[in-house]
């Protein structure tokens, strides 16, 4: 068995049928079934089983072992490949990234400056929540990622990029708070609320939760989202207001919502760059956070 065959297996298990994974691999299919067969009889199990009637194939359980070893196998030796080409090289390549949503206008200004320095590196982002950030740095889908804190650093390593307080993004059409400029967290009660809520583990939507509790105060939601960009559009509609670090409201938004800072107050936002420990990386992730962590 070859690195060729488990990419093979790979593309069959991925696309779920040996004739679209043939398409993606620009083959035809009667050759890709073939290699399948041989690494079946080179193991001595079935790896797929042939859904009746259905073009769909399923893991056995000896196929999903090997699945799993087939990854890390492919991940170490393109971590490999690439360690060994870039000795000596310049920076260069195509820098994969993920960035949670409430980080996202964090990110132009310093994209641009590494640009300015590394004009041969290329960027491809996913954008996300926490939690599914974190899965793919697990999937090596992507080598670095720019979260928003807390998050499940078991496995991570970590630069911490600084604090901003959370501001109170609201309609310019409202009335309610006539020329105010900040406001006190109290005084939202009974405003109607638009939050942002990851998807798994505790963030923004929880600490403000634990900070109203302390006050006594069951606030006003009307609305949990876990898209930040869809939370400001409604905001910019006049549904709500919202609370979030003012680095996560875009530029070009900016104009179309009222920003009071909250008074009564300690809580933060906190951002980091993190990526796992026992994984190589590339030169241009190296020199990403050499930049970000001055």
């Amino acid at each position: 068995m070859d690195i060729r065959q488990l990419r093979y297996f790979l593309a069959i298990v991925e696309e779920g049928q040996i004739s679209r994974a043939a398409k993606k691999l620009n083959m035809a299919q009667p050759p890709l079934s073939q290699q399948l067969r041989l690494m079946e009889e080179e193991l001595g199990v079935t790896l797929l089983e042939r859904q009746r009637n259905k073009k769909s194939v399923e893991l056995t359980e000896a196929g999903k072992v090997l699945y799993e070893k087939a990854r890390h196998v492919l991940h170490v030796f393109e971590e490999s490949m690439r360690e060994v080409k870039e000795t000596g090289d310049g920076v260069r390549g195509e820098l994969s990234l993920g960035v949670a949503l409430l980080c996202a206008s964090y990110l132009p200004e310093k994209l641009q400056r590494f640009r300015e320095q590394y004009p041969h590196v290329s960027f491809r982002l996913w954008g996300g929540d926490p939690f599914s950030i974190r899965e793919r740095l697990e999937r090596r889908d992507i080598e670095l990622a720019i979260v928003s804190l807390p998050i499940d650093d078991s496995g991570l390593s970590m630069v911490r990029l600084g604090t901003e307080p959370f501001v109170l993004v609201a309609p310019t059409s409202w009335e309610m708070l006539n020329d105010q400029t900040a406001v006190s967290i109290t005084e939202l009660a009974d405003v109607p609320l638009l939050l942002v809520r990851r998807e798994k583990g505790e963030g923004l939507y929880e600490q403000l939760m634990a900070e109203w509790g302390r006050f006594g105060i069951r606030p006003n939601v009307v609305c949990e989202c876990q898209d930040v960009h869809i939370v400001l559009s409604l905001v910019a509609f006049g549904m709500g207001a919202s609370i979030m670090p003012r680095t996560a409201i875009p530029p070009f938004i900016r104009k179309e919502l009222r920003v009071l800072e909250i008074t009564d107050t300690a809580l933060c936002s906190e951002t980091a760059l993190v990526w796992l420990k026992d994984r190589y990386l590339s030169k241009a992730a190296q020199r990403l956070i050499k930049m970000l962590a001055e």
